[in-house]
Protein backbone atom coordinates (compact mmCIF):
# COMPACT_ATOMS: atom_id res chain seq x y z
CA UNK A 1 0.00 0.00 0.00
CA UNK A 2 1.53 3.56 -0.58
CA UNK A 3 2.07 5.51 2.20
CA UNK A 4 0.27 8.44 1.71
CA UNK A 5 -2.65 6.32 0.05
CA UNK A 6 -6.13 7.89 1.72
CA UNK A 7 -9.07 5.16 1.92
CA UNK A 8 -12.28 6.46 3.05
CA UNK A 9 -13.09 2.67 5.89
CA UNK A 10 -16.54 2.20 5.73
CA UNK A 11 -17.25 0.55 9.04
CA UNK A 12 -21.09 -0.64 8.15
CA UNK A 13 -22.68 -4.31 7.96
CA UNK A 14 -22.04 -4.65 4.86
CA UNK A 15 -18.87 -2.85 2.80
CA UNK A 16 -20.87 -2.12 -0.27
CA UNK A 17 -22.88 0.90 0.52
CA UNK A 18 -21.33 4.17 0.86
CA UNK A 19 -23.29 6.08 3.10
CA UNK A 20 -24.82 5.34 6.75
CA UNK A 21 -28.07 7.37 7.34
CA UNK A 22 -30.80 6.84 9.98
CA UNK A 23 -34.22 8.91 10.40
CA UNK A 24 -34.44 10.47 13.44
CA UNK A 25 -38.01 12.12 14.33
CA UNK A 26 -37.77 15.93 15.21
CA UNK A 27 -39.91 18.62 15.47
CA UNK A 28 -39.81 19.37 11.70
CA UNK A 29 -39.74 15.72 10.91
CA UNK A 30 -36.55 16.37 8.82
CA UNK A 31 -33.83 13.10 8.49
CA UNK A 32 -30.98 13.40 9.98
CA UNK A 33 -28.28 12.10 7.95
CA UNK A 34 -24.37 10.83 9.43
CA UNK A 35 -22.14 9.95 7.00
CA UNK A 36 -19.83 6.92 7.87
CA UNK A 37 -16.68 7.02 9.79
CA UNK A 38 -13.93 8.27 7.95
CA UNK A 39 -9.95 7.15 8.38
CA UNK A 40 -7.08 7.87 6.47
CA UNK A 41 -4.80 5.22 6.51
CA UNK A 42 -0.77 4.75 6.27
CA UNK A 43 2.13 2.51 6.54
CA UNK A 44 4.94 3.44 8.02
CA UNK A 45 8.67 1.42 9.47
CA UNK A 46 11.06 2.60 12.06
CA UNK A 47 13.15 1.66 14.54
CA UNK A 48 11.85 2.12 18.42
CA UNK A 49 14.30 1.31 21.31
CA UNK A 50 16.38 -0.86 18.71
CA UNK A 51 13.91 -2.81 17.25
CA UNK A 52 12.28 -2.81 14.06
CA UNK A 53 8.57 -2.34 13.44
CA UNK A 54 6.45 -1.90 10.90
CA UNK A 55 3.23 0.18 12.09
CA UNK A 56 -0.30 1.00 10.49
CA UNK A 57 -1.31 4.58 11.53
CA UNK A 58 -5.00 4.85 11.23
CA UNK A 59 -6.21 8.33 11.90
CA UNK A 60 -10.04 8.57 11.99
CA UNK A 61 -13.62 8.05 13.62
CA UNK A 62 -15.19 5.66 15.82
CA UNK A 63 -18.94 5.73 16.12
CA UNK A 64 -19.79 5.26 19.40
CA UNK A 65 -23.54 4.40 19.86
CA UNK A 66 -26.64 4.45 21.83
CA UNK A 67 -28.67 1.37 23.27
CA UNK A 68 -30.40 1.48 19.72
CA UNK A 69 -27.13 1.15 18.10
CA UNK A 70 -27.54 4.98 16.57
CA UNK A 71 -24.17 7.15 16.50
CA UNK A 72 -24.24 9.13 18.93
CA UNK A 73 -20.53 10.75 18.63
CA UNK A 74 -17.87 10.32 15.90
CA UNK A 75 -14.67 9.86 18.74
CA UNK A 76 -11.64 10.82 16.31
CA UNK A 77 -8.02 9.04 17.18
CA UNK A 78 -4.52 8.67 15.68
CA UNK A 79 -4.12 4.57 16.49
CA UNK A 80 -0.64 3.18 15.69
CA UNK A 81 -1.11 -0.81 15.60
CA UNK A 82 2.68 -2.78 15.00
CA UNK A 83 1.99 -5.21 11.52
CA UNK A 84 5.37 -7.38 11.39
CA UNK A 85 3.55 -9.31 14.28
CA UNK A 86 5.73 -12.88 15.53
CA UNK A 87 4.00 -15.72 15.29
CA UNK A 88 1.44 -15.97 18.31
CA UNK A 89 2.44 -12.07 19.30
CA UNK A 90 -0.49 -10.88 21.75
CA UNK A 91 0.37 -7.03 21.48
CA UNK A 92 -0.46 -4.85 24.00
CA UNK A 93 -2.89 -1.76 23.54
CA UNK A 94 -2.18 1.58 25.29
CA UNK A 95 -5.45 4.17 25.24
CA UNK A 96 -4.20 7.81 25.77
CA UNK A 97 -6.08 11.21 26.23
CA UNK A 98 -4.81 14.66 27.61
CA UNK A 99 -6.76 16.42 29.97
CA UNK A 100 -8.50 19.91 30.50
CA UNK A 101 -11.04 18.94 30.34
CA UNK A 102 -11.06 20.15 26.54
CA UNK A 103 -8.09 19.39 25.30
CA UNK A 104 -7.01 17.31 22.65
CA UNK A 105 -4.31 14.67 22.67
CA UNK A 106 -1.45 16.93 20.52
CA UNK A 107 0.55 17.31 23.81
CA UNK A 108 0.94 13.65 24.61
CA UNK A 109 1.03 12.88 20.74
CA UNK A 110 3.53 14.94 20.04
CA UNK A 111 5.50 15.83 23.02
CA UNK A 112 6.17 12.04 24.12
CA UNK A 113 4.83 9.26 23.24
CA UNK A 114 4.04 9.52 19.66
CA UNK A 115 6.40 8.10 16.79
CA UNK A 116 7.42 11.72 15.65
CA UNK A 117 7.93 14.69 18.29
CA UNK A 118 8.18 18.17 17.88
CA UNK A 119 11.50 19.92 19.20
CA UNK A 120 11.38 22.85 21.63
CA UNK A 121 14.08 24.25 23.94
CA UNK A 122 14.39 22.23 26.95
CA UNK A 123 15.64 24.73 29.63
CA UNK A 124 11.83 26.92 29.76
CA UNK A 125 13.41 29.21 26.66
CA UNK A 126 9.83 30.59 24.59
CA UNK A 127 9.70 28.04 21.52
CA UNK A 128 10.67 30.77 18.95
CA UNK A 129 9.22 31.19 15.45
CA UNK A 130 8.31 28.29 12.99
CA UNK A 131 9.29 26.43 11.02
CA UNK A 132 9.50 24.37 14.44
CA UNK A 133 11.20 21.01 13.53
CA UNK A 134 9.64 17.84 13.63
CA UNK A 135 11.86 14.71 13.95
CA UNK A 136 11.51 10.80 14.47
CA UNK A 137 11.51 10.00 17.91
CA UNK A 138 12.72 6.35 18.37
CA UNK A 139 12.65 6.52 21.72
CA UNK A 140 9.25 5.95 22.30
CA UNK A 141 7.55 3.09 23.01
CA UNK A 142 5.82 1.20 20.24
CA UNK A 143 8.45 -1.91 20.55
CA UNK A 144 6.14 -2.69 23.70
CA UNK A 145 2.20 -1.32 22.54
CA UNK A 146 0.31 -0.07 20.28
CA UNK A 147 -0.61 3.18 20.63
CA UNK A 148 -3.97 4.91 20.41
CA UNK A 149 -4.43 8.94 21.10
CA UNK A 150 -8.05 9.65 21.63
CA UNK A 151 -9.79 13.17 21.07
CA UNK A 152 -12.86 13.97 23.57
CA UNK A 153 -16.06 14.83 21.74
CA UNK A 154 -15.68 18.34 21.62
CA UNK A 155 -11.48 18.19 20.66
CA UNK A 156 -9.45 17.48 17.82
CA UNK A 157 -11.94 16.54 14.62
CA UNK A 158 -14.34 14.57 17.17
CA UNK A 159 -18.06 15.55 17.30
CA UNK A 160 -21.52 14.85 19.05
CA UNK A 161 -23.76 12.97 16.10
CA UNK A 162 -27.04 12.86 14.73
CA UNK A 163 -29.83 13.98 17.58
CA UNK A 164 -27.13 14.28 20.96
CA UNK A 165 -24.94 18.00 21.23
CA UNK A 166 -21.71 18.63 22.42
CA UNK A 167 -23.17 19.14 26.16
CA UNK A 168 -24.22 15.33 26.02
CA UNK A 169 -20.81 14.58 26.77
CA UNK A 170 -19.54 17.42 28.47
CA UNK A 171 -19.17 16.42 32.04
CA UNK A 172 -17.26 14.40 34.53
CA UNK A 173 -19.42 11.48 34.13
CA UNK A 174 -20.71 11.63 30.97
CA UNK A 175 -17.22 12.41 29.90
CA UNK A 176 -16.06 9.17 31.13
CA UNK A 177 -19.08 7.16 30.12
CA UNK A 178 -17.95 7.97 26.51
CA UNK A 179 -14.53 7.13 27.07
CA UNK A 180 -15.25 3.71 28.25
CA UNK A 181 -17.85 3.29 25.38
CA UNK A 182 -15.04 3.96 23.36
CA UNK A 183 -12.97 1.68 24.35
CA UNK A 184 -15.46 -0.83 24.64
CA UNK A 185 -16.25 -0.24 20.82
CA UNK A 186 -12.62 -0.21 19.16
CA UNK A 187 -10.93 -3.37 21.06
CA UNK A 188 -15.05 -5.13 20.04
CA UNK A 189 -14.04 -3.67 16.24
CA UNK A 190 -10.34 -4.30 16.34
CA UNK A 191 -10.78 -7.85 18.03
CA UNK A 192 -8.63 -6.96 20.57
CA UNK A 193 -10.60 -8.19 23.77
CA UNK A 194 -7.92 -10.02 25.53
CA UNK A 195 -4.72 -7.96 24.27
CA UNK A 196 -3.23 -6.59 27.71
CA UNK A 197 -4.97 -2.86 28.01
CA UNK A 198 -3.29 0.34 29.36
CA UNK A 199 -4.76 3.85 30.49
CA UNK A 200 -2.12 6.78 30.39
CA UNK A 201 -3.84 9.96 31.12
CA UNK A 202 -2.52 13.53 31.59
CA UNK A 203 -3.61 16.17 34.18
CA UNK A 204 -7.74 15.88 33.57
CA UNK A 205 -6.93 12.83 31.70
CA UNK A 206 -5.76 11.26 35.01
CA UNK A 207 -9.54 12.46 36.57
CA UNK A 208 -10.95 10.52 33.66
CA UNK A 209 -8.44 7.43 33.16
CA UNK A 210 -9.71 6.55 37.37
CA UNK A 211 -13.28 7.62 36.38
CA UNK A 212 -13.12 5.17 32.87
CA UNK A 213 -11.03 2.33 35.02
CA UNK A 214 -14.02 2.07 37.33
CA UNK A 215 -16.64 1.69 34.46
CA UNK A 216 -14.71 -0.58 32.82
CA UNK A 217 -13.24 -2.69 35.44
CA UNK A 218 -16.66 -2.62 37.73
CA UNK A 219 -19.48 -2.81 34.95
CA UNK A 220 -17.91 -3.60 31.52
CA UNK A 221 -15.96 -6.57 32.73
CA UNK A 222 -12.96 -5.14 30.88
CA UNK A 223 -9.43 -5.43 32.86
CA UNK A 224 -6.46 -3.43 32.80
CA UNK A 225 -3.20 -4.19 33.46
CA UNK A 226 -2.10 -0.46 34.24
CA UNK A 227 -2.75 2.93 34.61
CA UNK A 228 -0.75 5.54 34.31
CA UNK A 229 -1.08 9.01 35.58
CA UNK A 230 1.24 11.91 34.31
CA UNK A 231 0.78 14.87 36.27
CA UNK A 232 -1.65 13.39 38.30
CA UNK A 233 -5.35 15.18 39.15
CA UNK A 234 -7.52 12.72 41.03
CA UNK A 235 -8.64 14.55 44.48
CA UNK A 236 -8.75 18.61 43.48
CA UNK A 237 -8.77 20.17 47.00
CA UNK A 238 -4.23 20.08 46.57
CA UNK A 239 -4.30 21.54 43.59
CA UNK A 240 -6.84 24.37 43.62
CA UNK A 241 -4.84 26.96 45.47
CA UNK A 242 -7.02 30.06 44.52
CA UNK A 243 -8.91 29.24 47.07
CA UNK A 244 -7.35 31.31 50.42
CA UNK A 245 -9.20 29.06 52.94
CA UNK A 246 -7.87 25.66 51.27
CA UNK A 247 -5.21 24.82 53.70
CA UNK A 248 -4.56 21.54 51.75
CA UNK A 249 -3.33 23.45 48.82
CA UNK A 250 -1.34 25.73 50.89
CA UNK A 251 0.53 22.19 52.24
CA UNK A 252 0.54 20.53 49.12
CA UNK A 253 2.10 23.60 47.07
CA UNK A 254 5.55 24.24 49.18
CA UNK A 255 7.74 21.47 47.86
CA UNK A 256 7.15 22.62 44.31
CA UNK A 257 7.21 26.29 45.33
CA UNK A 258 10.83 25.36 46.62
CA UNK A 259 11.56 23.76 43.62
CA UNK A 260 10.98 26.57 41.97
CA UNK A 261 12.52 29.19 44.44
CA UNK A 262 15.66 27.55 43.86
CA UNK A 263 15.81 26.82 40.24
CA UNK A 264 15.65 30.84 39.99
CA UNK A 265 17.92 31.12 42.96
CA UNK A 266 16.43 32.40 45.45
CA UNK A 267 16.67 30.25 48.39
CA UNK A 268 19.39 31.39 50.45
CA UNK A 269 21.99 30.03 52.05
CA UNK A 270 22.00 27.56 48.82
CA UNK A 271 20.96 23.71 50.13
CA UNK A 272 23.12 20.75 49.73
CA UNK A 273 20.92 19.60 47.01
CA UNK A 274 17.59 19.56 45.43
CA UNK A 275 16.69 15.69 47.31
CA UNK A 276 17.86 16.97 50.41
CA UNK A 277 15.75 20.40 49.92
CA UNK A 278 12.52 18.94 48.79
CA UNK A 279 12.39 16.56 51.75
CA UNK A 280 12.72 18.92 54.01
CA UNK A 281 10.18 20.85 52.04
CA UNK A 282 7.55 18.19 52.22
CA UNK A 283 8.49 17.94 56.03
CA UNK A 284 8.23 21.39 57.08
CA UNK A 285 4.91 21.49 54.80
CA UNK A 286 3.30 18.64 56.92
CA UNK A 287 5.21 19.15 60.28
CA UNK A 288 5.36 23.01 60.99
CA UNK A 289 3.33 24.68 58.31
CA UNK A 290 0.05 22.68 58.89
CA UNK A 291 0.04 23.32 62.95
CA UNK A 292 0.48 26.62 62.23
CA UNK A 293 -2.59 26.63 59.86
CA UNK A 294 -5.10 24.96 62.01
CA UNK A 295 -4.50 27.02 64.78
CA UNK A 296 -5.24 30.12 63.26
CA UNK A 297 -5.05 33.24 65.13
CA UNK A 298 -4.53 31.11 68.31
CA UNK A 299 -0.99 30.69 67.66
CA UNK A 300 1.16 32.39 69.77
CA UNK A 301 4.11 34.73 68.37
CA UNK A 302 7.17 33.00 68.64
CA UNK A 303 5.76 29.76 66.85
CA UNK A 304 4.26 32.46 64.10
CA UNK A 305 7.66 34.00 63.49
CA UNK A 306 9.68 30.70 63.55
CA UNK A 307 7.07 29.04 60.80
CA UNK A 308 6.83 32.71 58.42
CA UNK A 309 10.93 32.96 58.61
CA UNK A 310 11.10 28.94 57.58
CA UNK A 311 8.33 29.64 54.72
CA UNK A 312 10.22 32.53 53.48
CA UNK A 313 12.93 30.75 53.18
CA UNK A 314 11.88 27.81 51.45
CA UNK A 315 9.66 29.82 48.78
CA UNK A 316 12.04 32.44 48.60
CA UNK A 317 9.61 35.20 49.16
CA UNK A 318 10.40 38.05 52.02
CA UNK A 319 8.92 37.69 55.34
CA UNK A 320 6.63 41.08 54.53
CA UNK A 321 5.13 39.49 52.30
CA UNK A 322 4.26 36.34 54.26
CA UNK A 323 2.73 38.20 57.02
CA UNK A 324 0.54 40.63 54.82
CA UNK A 325 -0.44 37.07 53.52
CA UNK A 326 -1.02 35.93 57.18
CA UNK A 327 1.55 32.27 56.22
CA UNK A 328 -1.37 31.60 53.35
CA UNK A 329 0.50 31.59 50.50
CA UNK A 330 -1.81 30.88 47.41
CA UNK A 331 0.14 28.88 44.14
CA UNK A 332 -1.29 31.34 41.78
CA UNK A 333 0.04 34.63 43.38
CA UNK A 334 3.58 33.03 44.35
CA UNK A 335 4.06 32.21 40.35
CA UNK A 336 3.83 36.35 40.29
CA UNK A 337 5.66 37.34 43.32
CA UNK A 338 8.54 35.01 43.21
CA UNK A 339 10.23 37.14 40.62
CA UNK A 340 8.17 40.94 40.70
CA UNK A 341 11.44 42.62 41.86
CA UNK A 342 12.72 41.52 37.77
CA UNK A 343 9.36 42.20 36.41
CA UNK A 344 8.80 38.39 35.67
CA UNK A 345 5.71 36.23 36.57
CA UNK A 346 6.87 32.15 36.40
CA UNK A 347 4.82 29.75 34.60
CA UNK A 348 2.23 27.61 36.21
CA UNK A 349 2.57 24.53 33.98
CA UNK A 350 6.41 24.75 34.05
CA UNK A 351 7.66 27.37 36.85
CA UNK A 352 10.77 27.21 34.74
CA UNK A 353 9.00 29.82 32.19
CA UNK A 354 9.64 33.15 32.77
CA UNK A 355 7.51 36.04 31.69
CA UNK A 356 7.57 40.29 31.42
CA UNK A 357 3.75 40.80 31.84
CA UNK A 358 2.42 43.72 31.03
CA UNK A 359 0.61 44.75 34.55
CA UNK A 360 3.38 44.50 37.26
CA UNK A 361 0.94 45.36 40.42
CA UNK A 362 -1.12 42.39 39.73
CA UNK A 363 -1.25 39.52 42.21
CA UNK A 364 -1.82 36.99 39.56
CA UNK A 365 -0.33 36.38 36.32
CA UNK A 366 -2.29 37.36 33.25
CA UNK A 367 -1.42 34.31 30.93
CA UNK A 368 0.73 31.12 31.79
CA UNK A 369 4.23 31.77 30.13
CA UNK A 370 4.77 27.85 30.15
CA UNK A 371 1.77 27.41 27.66
CA UNK A 372 2.56 30.70 25.38
CA UNK A 373 6.06 29.14 25.32
CA UNK A 374 5.25 26.12 23.42
CA UNK A 375 1.31 25.98 22.42
CA UNK A 376 1.29 27.59 19.03
CA UNK A 377 4.38 25.03 18.29
CA UNK A 378 2.86 21.67 19.51
CA UNK A 379 -0.30 22.88 17.35
CA UNK A 380 1.95 23.51 14.64
CA UNK A 381 3.41 20.17 14.72
CA UNK A 382 0.53 18.12 14.75
CA UNK A 383 -1.48 20.37 11.95
CA UNK A 384 1.95 19.62 9.31
CA UNK A 385 2.36 15.81 10.28
CA UNK A 386 -1.34 14.89 10.00
CA UNK A 387 -1.23 16.79 6.59
CA UNK A 388 2.55 15.56 5.00
CA UNK A 389 3.19 11.91 7.27
CA UNK A 390 -0.81 11.04 7.92
CA UNK A 391 -2.07 12.12 4.73
CA UNK A 392 -4.99 14.04 6.52
CA UNK A 393 -7.00 16.46 4.25
CA UNK A 394 -10.27 17.42 5.85
CA UNK A 395 -12.44 20.67 5.89
CA UNK A 396 -13.03 19.97 9.36
CA UNK A 397 -11.66 22.12 11.85
CA UNK A 398 -9.61 20.18 14.47
CA UNK A 399 -10.22 21.84 17.90
CA UNK A 400 -7.61 22.47 19.98
CA UNK A 401 -8.37 24.72 21.67
CA UNK A 402 -11.62 22.73 22.34
CA UNK A 403 -14.97 24.21 21.13
CA UNK A 404 -15.55 27.22 22.98
CA UNK A 405 -18.66 25.72 24.33
CA UNK A 406 -17.29 23.38 26.16
CA UNK A 407 -15.78 24.87 28.92
CA UNK A 408 -18.88 26.89 30.10
CA UNK A 409 -21.46 23.88 29.62
CA UNK A 410 -19.26 21.60 31.40
CA UNK A 411 -20.87 19.63 34.19
CA UNK A 412 -19.11 18.83 37.21
CA UNK A 413 -21.93 17.34 39.08
CA UNK A 414 -22.16 13.48 39.92
CA UNK A 415 -25.83 13.64 40.27
CA UNK A 416 -28.92 13.92 38.10
CA UNK A 417 -30.06 17.71 38.24
CA UNK A 418 -32.45 18.53 40.23
CA UNK A 419 -30.91 15.98 43.17
CA UNK A 420 -29.52 17.24 45.86
CA UNK A 421 -25.63 18.12 46.07
CA UNK A 422 -23.71 19.84 48.18
CA UNK A 423 -20.71 21.17 45.85
CA UNK A 424 -17.08 19.93 46.86
CA UNK A 425 -13.97 19.06 45.19
CA UNK A 426 -13.62 16.91 41.91
CA UNK A 427 -12.29 13.19 43.35
CA UNK A 428 -12.35 10.44 41.87
CA UNK A 429 -9.65 8.92 44.02
CA UNK A 430 -12.50 6.78 45.38
CA UNK A 431 -13.04 5.10 41.97
CA UNK A 432 -9.39 4.03 41.75
CA UNK A 433 -9.44 2.86 45.09
CA UNK A 434 -12.74 0.70 44.26
CA UNK A 435 -10.67 -0.36 41.13
CA UNK A 436 -7.65 -1.60 42.58
CA UNK A 437 -9.70 -3.80 44.37
CA UNK A 438 -11.73 -5.13 42.07
CA UNK A 439 -8.01 -6.57 40.03
CA UNK A 440 -5.58 -6.55 42.82
CA UNK A 441 -3.06 -7.28 40.20
CA UNK A 442 -3.13 -4.06 38.73
CA UNK A 443 -0.84 -1.20 39.25
CA UNK A 444 -0.65 2.57 38.86
CA UNK A 445 2.23 4.72 37.60
CA UNK A 446 2.80 8.10 38.74
CA UNK A 447 4.53 10.50 36.64
CA UNK A 448 5.40 14.15 38.39
CA UNK A 449 7.26 16.93 37.26
CA UNK A 450 8.97 19.27 40.09
CA UNK A 451 8.24 22.30 38.65
CA UNK A 452 4.36 21.49 38.35
CA UNK A 453 2.39 24.73 39.75
CA UNK A 454 -0.63 23.56 38.32
CA UNK A 455 -0.64 19.71 39.64
CA UNK A 456 2.20 19.73 42.63
CA UNK A 457 3.78 16.54 42.78
CA UNK A 458 3.42 16.17 46.45
CA UNK A 459 -0.14 16.84 45.97
CA UNK A 460 0.35 13.08 43.99
CA UNK A 461 1.58 11.63 47.27
CA UNK A 462 -0.98 13.37 49.66
CA UNK A 463 -3.53 12.05 47.32
CA UNK A 464 -2.38 8.81 46.64
CA UNK A 465 -1.38 7.81 49.76
CA UNK A 466 -4.64 8.15 51.10
CA UNK A 467 -8.44 7.21 50.43
CA UNK A 468 -7.80 3.51 50.73
CA UNK A 469 -5.72 3.41 48.38
CA UNK A 470 -3.17 0.36 48.69
CA UNK A 471 0.96 1.68 48.77
CA UNK A 472 2.08 -1.74 46.79
CA UNK A 473 0.04 -0.72 43.52
CA UNK A 474 1.75 2.94 43.04
CA UNK A 475 4.72 3.48 41.54
CA UNK A 476 6.02 7.21 41.66
CA UNK A 477 8.79 8.79 39.48
CA UNK A 478 9.92 12.55 38.99
CA UNK A 479 11.17 14.26 36.69
CA UNK A 480 12.83 17.61 36.15
CA UNK A 481 10.27 19.60 34.35
CA UNK A 482 6.41 20.97 34.54
CA UNK A 483 3.26 19.95 34.01
CA UNK A 484 4.25 18.82 30.30
CA UNK A 485 7.79 17.19 31.93
CA UNK A 486 8.50 15.83 28.55
CA UNK A 487 9.32 19.58 27.18
CA UNK A 488 12.85 18.70 29.41
CA UNK A 489 14.78 16.63 26.94
CA UNK A 490 16.41 14.77 29.62
CA UNK A 491 12.88 14.18 31.56
CA UNK A 492 11.44 12.56 27.82
CA UNK A 493 13.88 10.61 27.52
CA UNK A 494 13.44 8.94 31.38
CA UNK A 495 9.36 9.06 31.29
CA UNK A 496 9.71 7.20 28.30
CA UNK A 497 11.78 4.21 29.64
CA UNK A 498 10.16 4.43 32.73
CA UNK A 499 7.06 4.05 31.05
CA UNK A 500 8.35 0.84 29.05
CA UNK A 501 9.66 -1.07 31.88
CA UNK A 502 6.31 -0.15 33.57
CA UNK A 503 4.31 -2.26 30.98
CA UNK A 504 6.76 -4.80 30.26
CA UNK A 505 6.33 -5.27 34.35
CA UNK A 506 2.58 -5.39 33.84
CA UNK A 507 2.81 -8.27 30.79
CA UNK A 508 1.89 -10.93 31.98
CA UNK A 509 5.17 -13.99 31.92
CA UNK A 510 5.28 -16.34 29.21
Amino acid sequence: MNKFSRIMVLILITTCVWKLSYAAETESDEVVEVPEPTLFISEHSNRFNGERIDYQAIAGETYIRDIEGKPKATIFTFAYTKTNLAEGEVRPVTFVWNGGPGSASVWLHMGSYGPKRIVVPSDGEHAGLPPYPVLDAPETILDVTDLIFIDPVGTGFSRALGDYEGKDFWGLNEDAESMALFIQTWITEQGRWNSPKFLLGESFGTTRAAAVARIMEGEMDISLNGIMFVSQALDYQGSTPYVRDNIVSHITYVPTMAATALYHGRVQPPPESQEVFLRQAREFAVNEYLPALFKGNSINQEEYRAVRDRLAYFTGLSTDYIDRANLRVQGTRFTKELLRDQGLAVGRSDSRYTQDQIDDLATENERDPASDGISSAYKAALMSYMRDELGVAWNRTYLAPADPDLSPNWNWRTVPDGSFWEPAYVNTAHNLSEVLRINPSLKVFVASGYFDMTTPFFDAEYTLNRHDIRAEQIQYEYYQGGHMMYVNEPSRLLLLEDTREFIQAQLPAR
